[in-house]
């Protein structure tokens, strides 16, 4: 989704069908997390909703995603009264750890765009189904289950990673390294914009945080980026912190002028 540059298209489908959305880690972004039709990142590091979701669903539109096994668990108690269509632009993805009832192979974006075209001329259709009931059944398990902040002694990760979200006002680009604060900032920062969350995903790299913030700095050298990373990942290449405090962007409008980057 995010490669393919589909995430309006996304919000589009969305809107038009009043359908819930949730993401992969690697898709966070994809979809405003702030959306009423959000339900965040599923699997086994996702909210409680949207695995009650997916596994009550009766129809799975999955698009750019593997159905891997943080996703689905047992394959065999997966989803199992949902009918799916898979949209992959790698056809060696479909059906290869899920079996589909509707394969489509192409780019995201121009599958999107096409499903729209479509769907328009029905939404407005007497035999368009009342979701009204499935979207009261969400909210109930919103309430009953939901994301909360751990209380307790001591200053927790996930009370760190909710104060950053509110402090940006989630206006930042969140870079994490790998591990458990890797979920952490998955769950708890909202990410309402594509490429706005950057992590290295499945088979992580530690050490990927640092340098990654540098790059994106760099590319994007206006925008506040933020590094979420453990003390064993900043180690490994703690070295670029003199890359980041020696070396001056003169296209950066935040650039010093004594050649010491302000960022």
């Amino acid at each position: 989704m995010i490669a393919a540059e589909a995430s309006r298209e996304l919000r589009e489908l969305a809107r038009l069908l009043d359908i819930p959305v949730t993401t992969t880690l690697m898709a966070k972004g994809a979809f405003p997390e702030t959306h009423r039709l959000s339900l965040g990142m599923l699997g086994m590091h996702g909210t409680s909703y949207a695995n009650y979701v997916m596994m009550e669903s009766d129809l799975i539109v999955a698009v750019g995603a593997r159905f891997d096994d943080r996703i689905t668990g047992r394959l065999d108690t997966f989803a199992t009264r949902a009918r799916k269509i898979h949209i992959d632009i790698d056809p060696a993805e479909i059906g290869k750890n899920v079996p589909v009832d509707v394969p489509i192979v192409g780019d995201a974006k121009k599958v999107l765009k096409d499903l729209i075209e479509v769907i328009k001329p029905l939404t407005g259709d007497s035999r368009k189904k009342d979701l009204a009931p499935w979207h009261r059944q969400i909210s109930k398990w919103k309430k009953e289950y939901p994301l909360l902040v751990p209380e307790g002694d001591g200053l927790k990760p996930q009370y760190v990673v909710d104060q950053i979200y509110r402090v940006t006002k989630g206006d930042a680009v969140v870079v994490t390294d790998v591990g458990q604060h890797q979920m952490w900032a998955a769950q708890f920062y909202k990410t309402t914009r594509p490429r706005h969350f950057i992590s290295s995903g499945g088979l992580g790299t530690m050490g990927f945080g640092l340098p990654a913030s540098i790059g994106v700095k760099v590319g994007v050298p206006d925008a506040r980026v933020v590094n979420i990373a453990g003390d064993g990942s900043v180690q490994m290449n703690s070295q670029e912190l003199a890359t980041a405090c020696s070396t001056r962007y003169p296209w950066s409008s935040r650039s010093s002028t004594t050649g010491t980057s302000a960022w």
